[in-house]
């Protein structure tokens, strides 16, 4: 039987958890803003292949039951997430943890709200960077047009939340983000942080909970494809693009982002981080 001390040598404890994130915090909001933007740029990128991943799998499913077929695009998303952390890129979402070592007096507000500003502008360049590359690569054309029917659906739905439903899933989405990437503080091995980051990102995704940065593809891929695609498109998959005419740019920004990303806010740095820290950090 494993005794508390031989546990502790195969993962961090609490305590040292804590402690590393109060590290990561400080080590992210000081290091130059070039850095940190352009340390941004591959995670919004990785999240947006990710979610060109997930995409593939959602479409033309209609015979796997919804909650499988949630689960398997949870599951492949996730490597998106594992990109980010195994890279060492810098996330929005979890990059709003640096609120702990704001509290710990080892920052200053200014540093971590400038650390958020500049690592969300990154992600959006890199998120968008593969909107292009997806939309020139012809993706959407992919199983006779259904491929870009789902990021049509996918996007619409996002669009229709309600500002409260909106700011509520994007708190459920960054506590799944944050304690996924909290976790990976108390592995030791690449496999332990690969590994224990699959079932919380899984779970948010098959949930439809809202990720800021996530949105940053998966909208504008569906505003492009709304607006841009040639009547070939249309008549494969044989819709009337008025049904999707309200995509645009003020229902991404004011119906979706800005109130996903202060649930984000909340969700990370309040519900996750700001408690472990407290909760674990040496008394």
């Amino acid at each position: 039987m494993k005794t508390e001390d031989s546990i502790s040598t195969c993962i961090q404890s609490p305590a040292t958890m804590a402690k590393i994130g109060e590290d990561v915090g400080v080590y992210k909001a000081t290091k130059k803003q070039f850095y940190s933007f352009f340390s941004a740029i591959p995670a919004g990128a990785f999240i947006a292949i990710a979610f060109v991943f997930y995409t593939t799998t959602q479409t033309a499913n209609g015979a796997v039951s919804w909650g499988l077929s949630k689960l398997v695009g949870g599951i492949v998303f996730s490597l998106g997430v594992i990109m980010v952390v195994v890279c060492g890129s810098e996330l929005f979402t979890s990059s709003t943890m640096t609120a702990v070592a704001r509290v710990s007096g080892r920052i200053s507000t200014v540093q971590m709200l400038r650390n958020w500003v500049v690592v969300y502008f990154g992600n959006f360049v890199g998120a968008i960077c593969i909107v292009l590359l997806t939309w020139f690569a012809g993706q959407i054309m992919t199983a006779d047009g259904q491929w870009g029917l789902t990021i049509l659906k996918t996007a619409q739905h996002k669009i229709h939340h309600t500002w409260v439903e909106a700011f509520s899933l994007g708190i459920f989405c960054n506590i799944m983000v944050c304690i996924a990437v909290w976790m990976t503080y108390a592995g030791k091995t690449l496999t332990d942080k690969a590994f224990i980051m699959i079932l919380p990102i899984s779970m948010f995704v098959a949930s439809g909970f809202e990720h800021s940065v996530a949105n940053m593809f998966m909208i504008p891929m569906g505003i492009i494809t709304a607006h841009f695609t040639g009547p070939e498109f249309w008549q494969a998959i044989n819709v009337d693009p008025a049904q999707f005419a309200d995509l645009d740019v003020y229902h991404f920004v004011v119906k979706n982002l800005i109130p996903v990303t202060l649930g984000n806010i909340v969700g990370g740095a309040g519900c996750v981080a700001l408690s472990q820290w407290y909760i674990n950090r040496p008394h």
